[in-house]
Order: structure tokens, then sequence, then C-alpha cells
């Protein structure tokens, strides 16, 4: 039977000649450059040839990567196979894939687009036998990972204390980074000689069972396309056109993945050697070494410069005119960062008017501080306008929120903390609060199941099992069961009740924070979090959580020397206030009620669950939006408030023993500012309870190093200047006395240890010949050295005040010049 007849399309392609598709197609393609600036219509029209663009702060670097491949598709240089776009997250990639289907009649999910590691496991995929995987082969996630290390611990018999899984665990990706194999690790001691030993039956045992770590991905697609040269050949012809996001964001494999795949000669090539083919396309590399934060992770911000020097780049474009900051904000931005010495170099700009002035608060505390920024959202909600999601509270680290956490629970403002959990969901915080619930009582067998073995002590699921159904069937407490059980799985609780007892005993007399300390220290947490690479904020979360506690006890009128405990400890069982177990007693009373009055640490642990449950965003919510600054990054808000802006906070101690890291942090504090739209607001606070710590911090340099022109000081940015002089800015600023004279309104919150001023004619007098005592009665004077517990050894360069009042600035050789209070600082004289 004939074919039916087409349709009249044949007749009308045959009507269109190929100087009319040509021109249809011609027009097409500028229509795409509708609405784009100058900059970005040189971006996304350049010739075939490598290129570096700068992409500023809300400058629309999307829209010009996304356009830039509809012009390529759509004047024919290129087809929809010939281009590579590499992506940072899937959430990029489905919003680039997105944006090119609404330009082009295409289906993008064809297309080679998306993560580093997403391309890499396609390009394994597709040649598994290659790369001598299986067809089938699985992809580890990080946990699954470190499940698959600590298996072959157990299997190995490896000491968990010196070689934790974790840190194995770390060695292994940051060797892959690296890109390096067991064989080229450098052996340096008996330890290193042992994790090389332990990675390379990792490997072994991976290749056994068909699996591949998201590390693995990069690194094998790496090797596949170093060593075999037919799909070396084929891939670099392929890809015409190579875009590259984030490229500020890439570590050293990525940076070698791409010029293998464009045909640059790798280093390490013999003097002489032919040059290999340089078949490979053009990249295209996106970025902003200014928002280059995430060096912790293995980013490599010099990977923009080796480019522009190795591919010889002609072309770089900077995209400077923002679109989402008006020029205060933009303004305060670009001086900051202007004193990075390493970087390519923009200025951003905008359009949208100078708008409001940054706003800048000098709090007398860091409880002050969070009653401030409080107060303001709830002024800009009921008085702006602004929805809650467009607001957004910055901070350096997690452990700073727990103070605006509180302030926002006890105003009733509803809050989301967003890439990560509340202050008091925590998990090594709720680890912490367990402990102390057992110090009360070590009835409480939830409590008990959830630290039991956390730290790690031998403890296994069998035992607990075992464990419970010995209580089930005396009906009794966990703790209670003990004596049921035999041998190791015994002891080995025996040694957890009697620790829980001792630290019970050691906790008489103690103050609310105190108890936490000693729990934190005692219970192994610390230790545990130590011995791990990244459990640095972790641990600090911990420190926190006694700062937490000794606020709760001066706020709820405890004082802060309150005892903690209910004199009479809990009843327990003779053997376990031994540390041995005892003789069950099914029929044992229950633990002893507090006494009247609940103690402090029964009422911090209802405040806690209280807080933990409550007043958290629902779906959909209109929240208040609290996060640190890199988990900001890519985001905007009508109006931000960046807080604790104090040396040794932000920017951050670690980060200033080296120029490389002082320039991170400042690039962090770069984002953190090209975050605002609207209104911006910076703050800081003389005192402040951190990490378990009163810190009497100076201002942080970052504040020093903006325009005055585009700040607006609520507090006088002069000490020396009195408050009275400087215009304040909301009922905030009236409530904490900012208005009303040199020391109105600074005792605010500090308790009995309120910082004070110092009398310019005190100043005058505290200079090198003056001198103070420790609390010890020790003679701390100018120009001598001493030692501190957190800080270690510094120079004192200056005494203020006298007596209790005292403080000394003193510079630590690495962690800068700090401000202590001699009352509390406990300095140690250096000989």
């Amino acid at each position: 039977m004939p074919a039916a007849p087409d349709s009249e399309a044949p007749a009308a392609l045959a009507v269109l000649t190929p100087a009319a598709f040509a021109a249809a197609r011609g027009q097409a393609a500028h229509a795409l450059l509708e609405g784009l600036n100058a900059e970005q219509r040189a971006a996304v029209t350049l010739p075939a040839e490598h290129a570096l663009i700068l992409a500023g702060a809300g400058s629309g670097k999307t829209r010009v990567l996304t356009t830039r491949i509809a012009w390529l598709l759509q004047t024919g240089q290129v087809s929809p196979g010939g281009v590579l776009a590499v992506t940072f997250t899937n959430k990029a990639a489905r919003e680039m894939q997105a944006r090119l289907a609404a330009m082009l009649p295409l289906n993008a999910r064809g297309m080679w687009m998306g993560t580093f590691h997403g391309l890499a496991n396609r390009l394994l995929r597709t040649h598994w036998k290659a790369a001598g995987l299986p067809q089938s082969f699985q992809v580890l996630d990080v946990q699954d990972q470190l499940a698959a290390i600590k298996r072959l611990c157990k299997q190995f018999n490896v000491d968990e204390e010196r070689w934790p899984a974790r840190q194995l665990q770390w060695f292994i990706n940051g060797c892959k980074e690296e890109g390096l194999r067991p064989p080229d690790v450098p052996v340096k001691d008996a330890d290193s000689r042992r994790k090389v030993e332990l990675y390379e039956l990792y490997e072994q045992q991976c290749q056994r069972e068909g699996v591949a770590d998201f590390g693995e991905l990069m690194l094998r697609s790496y090797e596949l396309l170093r060593d075999h040269a037919d799909l070396r050949g084929h891939y670099r012809q392929r890809f015409a056109h190579i875009l590259i996001d984030e490229f500020q964001d890439t570590n050293r494999l990525q940076y070698a993945w791409i010029k293998m795949l464009a045909g640059l000669p790798q280093a390490g090539a013999h003097p002489g050697e032919p040059s290999p083919e340089r078949t490979g396309g053009t990249i295209m590399a996106v970025g902003d070494d200014d928002q280059s934060i995430y060096a912790f992770r293995g980013a490599r911000v010099g990977n923009m410069a080796d480019f522009v020097r190795e591919f010889g780049v002609r072309h770089q474009i900077k995209l400077e005119q923002n679109y989402r900051s008006h020029g205060h904000i933009l303004h305060a931005a670009n001086l900051l960062i202007s004193h990075n010495q390493r970087r390519l170099g923009k200025n951003l700009r905008t359009a949208l008017g100078a708008g409001e002035p940054v706003r800048v608060l000098q709090a007398p505390s860091d409880f002050a501080e969070a009653e401030w920024v409080v107060d303001e959202i709830r002024h800009l909600v009921r008085e702006g306008g602004l929805p809650r999601q467009q607001i957004a509270v910055l901070y350096r680290s997690n452990a700073q929120s727990r103070a605006i956490e509180s302030q926002l629970f006890n105003a009733g403002v509803p809050y989301r903390v967003y890439g990560g959990l509340r202050f008091f969901e925590r998990a090594e915080i709720k680890h912490a609060l367990a402990w102390l619930r057992l110090l009360l009582n070590p009835a409480d067998d939830t409590s008990f199941l959830r630290v039991v073995n956390f730290p790690p002590r031998g403890i296994g699921a069998r035992t607990l099992e075992q464990l419970q159904d010995a209580a089930r069937a005396a009906h009794a407490p966990l703790h209670q069961a003990v004596p049921a059980l035999t041998g190791r799985a015994r002891a080995n609780l025996a040694a957890f009740t009697g620790l829980i007892a001792t630290l019970r005993q050691q906790a008489q007399g103690q103050t609310l924070d105190q108890v936490v300390e000693l729990v934190v220290e005692g219970s192994g947490l610390a230790d545990h979090y130590r011995a791990e690479k990244d459990g640095q904020e972790r641990l600090e979360n911990l420190q926190e959580l006694a700062s937490a506690a000794q606020a709760f006890a001066q706020q709820e009128g405890f004082g802060r020397d309150a005892v903690a405990l209910p004199p009479a400890a809990p009843q327990m069982d003779a053997g376990m206030e031994a540390g041995l177990p005892a003789e069950m007693d099914a029929q044992a009373a229950p633990a002893s009620e507090p006494a009247a009055g609940e103690p402090p640490l029964a009422a911090f642990l209802t405040h806690a669950a209280l807080e933990a449950g409550d007043n958290q965003a629902q779906a959909g919510q209109d929240a208040v939006q609290l996060m640190t600054v890199h988990a900001s990054k890519g985001l905007e808000f009508e109006a931000v408030f960046i807080t604790g802006l104090e040396e040794g906070i932000f920017p951050h101690d670690n980060a200033q023993a080296s120029p490389d890291g002082l320039e991170e942090e400042r690039r962090l504090m770069y984002v953190a500012i090209t975050r605002a739209r609207q209104r911006l607001y910076l703050s800081h606070a003389q005192v402040r309870m951190l990490h378990g710590q009163t810190r009497y911090n100076v201002r942080s340099r970052f504040l020093d190093e903006m325009p005055d022109e585009a700040l607006k000081w609520l507090t006088p940015k002069n000490p020396g200047r009195s408050l009275a002089e400087d215009e304040t800015f909301g009922s905030a600023g009236r409530r904490f006395g900012l208005n009303a004279g040199p020391n109105a309104g600074l005792n605010a919150g500090l308790g009995e240890r309120a910082w004070r001023p110092m009398p310019d004619a005190a100043r005058a007098a505290a200079l090198p010949s003056a001198t103070a005592n420790t609390r010890e009665g020790a003679p701390i004077r100018a120009g001598m050295q001493v030692f501190h517990n957190k800080f270690g050894e510094g120079a004192v360069l200056e005494i203020q005040g006298t007596a209790d009042d005292a403080k000394a600035r003193i510079e630590f050789k690495r962690h800068g010049v700090k401000l202590l209070a001699l009352a509390v600082a406990q300095l140690t004289p250096l000989p």
C-alpha cells in the first residue's frame, strides 16, 4: 500500500532557500541576545577560543552560560552532542537544562551537562570495561564509604583509637583528590606507611566488590582518558565546546581532568618529548576568584590563574554589572575585597541607586546583639512589610546560632536553620544532653541507649539486645540489669555505668556550666571529636553548650554560682556507685525526686527540650533564615544580618596564621555582604560567651576595611567618642541605652562582670608602665610574656583599667591580638 502523502511541510521547506534559512537562523540567534548588557553579550558571542569569564556576585552568570550554549547551537557552531557543560550541583545543572529548553526546541537532558562526579560516572558507565570496572558497578556515598572502611578495619584488626575510620576516609579521599594512588603517596613515617597500606587494602576491597566512591569516579575517569589514547582522542574531537561553572571551586584533580579533555600537555612531560595533538575543544571557564571559599574541601583558587597561563587565554571578560544589591552594599564589598593581594580583579556596579547605608552596631554583649537583631527583624516585618523568609541572619560558625535562636524562640519569631540543624538538635549536643540526663536519672533508658556506645566502647548490638531482654524480665531499667550479663559484655557495661556514677559524684557542688564542661570532657565526647579531621565545629558546639548553660542560669535567676545538681544524688545501685555490677533488685526504688524548686540542671534540660521542639518553621511557613556564611553562597535576601564581626571569630582564629587563610576569610566576608539586596546590618559584641569562655574581643578588621561613606554606625566607631554623639537606629538602640551617654546600657545582660569603657584619663594612665594582678595575685605588666590555656603564648601590649576591671591587650603568636579580662583570663607569667 503506498504511503500517504505528507503534509505541506516539505513544500514549505522547499520554498525556504538556504539564504533565507540562514537569515531566519541568524534572527533567532540574535533574539537570544535581547536584554543582555554589553559585557554579557560579549561573553555569549565570543569566538571559538579559550576564555575566562570573571562573573561577579549577582551579575547573571547562569544566564550567560545558558545563553552561550543556546547561541552556539542556534548559530550552527556545534551540535548538542558537542557541548560539555560542567556544574557543581545537580540543582544548577537542572536549572541550566530548564532554561535551555525554554530557549530552544530541544531536549537538553540528552546533552552532557551535569556535575563533575555525574559526568565522570557517565563516562565510566559507557566505558566500564576499559576502566576496569564491572558493568553494574555501584557508587558508594559518604556513609557507605565509611561503613566499608570500618569493615576493613575490623577485618584486619586495625587499632581504631590510633587510626579512626573517619580519619582514614579523609586520608583516602584527600589522596584521590590529589590524583594519588597508594604507590604515589609519600611515606614519611610508620604512621603514614600504615595509612597507605590500608588505602591499598581498601582499593582491593572496592575492586573485589565492584564499587566506587565519589573520589574514585573522578580519579578513575581521569586515568581512563590518560591511559587510552583512542578514547582520549574521541572525546577531544567530540566536545568542541567545554563550559565550566564555578571554576574557582575546582580542585587539582578536576582541573587535570579538564586539561585531559581539552588536550593540554600534562605536567611532568619530559623536555624534548613531542607535545600531544591539540585536537581538544575550547574552554569557557566561568567563575569568581573573589568567591572562592572552599579551600577546606580541596578547592584551589589558583586554578584560574593557571588556566590563563597554561591555555594562553586571550579573552578575559569581567561581568561587573550587579543586578542584586544597592550601591552602598556593593561599595562596601568592593573596598573590602580590594585588600586581597592575589586576585584577578573586578569592581561591581549597579544601576539600582545607592540605597540604604550599611548599618553597624557595637553591642555590649552577644545577648544584647541577639536581642537587637530580633528587634530589627520584627521592625522590618511589622513596619517594612518584609516577608520573614527574605531576612537572613549569617554567622561564621554554627556555634554562634545559639544566642540568636534563643532570642528568636523567646520572641516567638518562626525561624529555620538553613543547611543544618538547630543548636539543640545537633547530634553532638543531643549526645551531651543525654549524658546530663543520666546524671539526674540513670533510669532514663532512652538517654542510656543513645550514649552507651558513643563514644565507642566495645558495646555492640548483640550485647544491648541481651541487656534489654534482662531488663524486661526483671521489670527494671537498663542500668540495673547489667549484673544479669556475663563476661566482656558485663564488664564493658559496668564500666559505662561506673563512669556515670563517677561523673555524678564529681559534679557535686559544681555550677551548671562547670557540669556541662565536666560531662563533655569526662564522657569522652571531646576527645572523640578532637580525633576527627572535621570535628572542630562539633567541638565548638559542645563548648558553646557550656555558654548556653551559663546564660540560662543567669537569665532564669539561678545565679552564676548556683549548684547545678540537688544535694542528694539520685538513688543508684551500690555496684553502680562503685563502678561494679551489684546484685539486681527488681523492686529498687526509682530515682529520688529533685528538691523542691527544680534544680538548675533539670530546668536547663527542660529548656533544651522545649527549644528543640517548638518554634521551628513548618514546611512552607514564613520564617527567618539562619545559616553560616558558607551555606549562604548562591542565595540572596532583601535584608541580611552578619553577626559576630570580631577578631578571632570573623576572621576566624584558625585563618589568621597565614596570608592565604586571611584572604579566604575576606572572600567569605565578601560573599556574606553580597547576599543582601536592600538592607545590610553588621554587628559585633564587646563581650561574648562562646565555646564556654567569656571573650573580650576586638572588632573585626573587616569593619575598618569598608568605606566610611557607605556605613552608618549605630554606636560610635571610635571608643573615645560618646555614644550620644552617634545616631542610633530603631527601638533596640534606645532600649540598650545606646544614645544615653558613654556608659549607658553597656552592662546589659553581662551579669556581675560587666565590661565598662575606660575613661580617656584611665586609658592614658594604663600604658606600658601599668601593672595588674591575675586572680591568683601574680603581677601582669606590659611587655611581659604570658601563657593562656586556649591562645598559648603571647606578649602583653598594654594594661587597661585597675582591680577587677583590669584588662590586658595581648598579642598571641597564633591568634593575634586579644583583649582579656584579667579577673577571668587565668594568665600564667612566663620567665
